[in-house]
């Protein structure tokens, strides 16, 4: 069981790029009265889940947006077309990308899937002996290179693997680098079975590149794993709603909520939020959950399925 679970976002490399451009989005239906009650109370759980003006989180991007590109690890033009082509590249999307950000960096509801990009790149790119060392060398899975997460960042210059932990853009010391490999070890995400440590798709790599970047501005850990609950449930929205109303059901409220033990396994896991959702039916919330491949930015435009995509294209 758990080979299996190791290999959920294990895919060959042509598979993946083949199909990397994924955008879901998603609108309400507001039939009757007793659908806008319902709205209602859906709004005011969102809020507690994805509050509506964001989460700061406890760094500054700087100008890691204008290292990424001047490495190659994100192909400028590349990256812009993709949004361009939605009318979505904004002049905070340009800001990140190619200026200066020295305020504390926000997520939202808007910006969640472009931050998971730049996230990506990071995690992917900067040099970590997790990457190097852990288990995404092992041998039995054929090389770095055959996962989502590798495979899938198809707008780097030359191939994702000419810049897999090839730069340098953190000078962690030895107490941030082993907080880094120990709250990695915690963070699952629901796409698969496997902790942030195993960096196998793309939200295991972005996550990666945020926590070396929380840890590298001397964030405390409580407040990197308070972030990192934020962040994963801005990626995987409808999860953490139906977390957010399991918790809610035991009379612990949202805000109240253990952060690392949410993010454990027992929750954020493929197979531990498995175990959740089949004992509650929660509201949804109104954004889709992220697939593993480049998010587009798409805008919304027409009513779509709901649904929060896999490791799989």
């Amino acid at each position: 069981m758990e080979n299996e679970t190791k290999n959920n976002c294990m895919l060959p490399a042509s598979i993946i790029i083949a199909g990397v451009l994924i955008a879901v989005s998603i609108v309400y239906s507001d039939k009757n009265l007793s659908s806008r009650n319902n709205l209602k109370q859906v709004s005011a759980a969102e809020e507690a889940v994805l509050p509506s003006n964001g989460v700061v989180l406890p760094v500054a991007w700087g100008d890691l947006g204008s290292k990424l590109v001047s490495t190659g690890a994100i192909d400028a033009e590349k990256f812009k077309a993709i949004y361009d082509q939605r009318g979505a590249f904004t002049n905070e999307y340009k800001n990140l990308l190619l200026g200066q950000n020295d305020g504390k960096l926000k997520i939202t509801n808007e910006n969640a899937g472009y931050l998971l990009n730049l996230f990506w790149a990071l995690g992917l790119a900067s040099k970590n002996p997790i990457l190097e060392f852990g288990e995404m060398t092992d041998p039995a899975y054929g090389g770095a290179g055959n996962f989502a997460s590798t495979g899938g960042w198809t707008i780097a210059q030359g191939s994702a693997m000419d810049h897999y932990s090839k730069h340098k853009f953190f000078n962690l010391t030895s107490d941030q680098q082993a907080l880094v490999d120990k709250i990695s070890r915690g963070i699952y995400r629901p796409c698969c079975g496997n902790s942030t440590h195993f960096p196998d798709c793309n939200h295991g790599m972005a996550m990666l590149g945020l926590l070396e970047l929380m840890a590298s501005q001397g964030a405390s850990e409580q407040d990197i794993w308070k972030a990192a609950l934020a962040v994963n449930s801005y990626w995987f929205p409808d999860t953490y709603m139906t977390i957010a109303a399991y918790m809610k059901s035991k009379g612990i409220e949202w805000k109240d909520a253990n952060p690392q033990e949410i993010l454990g396994a027992g929750y954020s896991s493929g197979q531990g939020y498995a175990k959740i959702a089949s004992q509650i039916v929660a509201p949804s919330s109104s954004q889709s959950g992220g697939g593993c491949g480049v998010d587009t930015g798409a805008p919304v435009s027409a009513p779509a399925p709901k649904q929060q995509s896999g490791c799989g294209i």
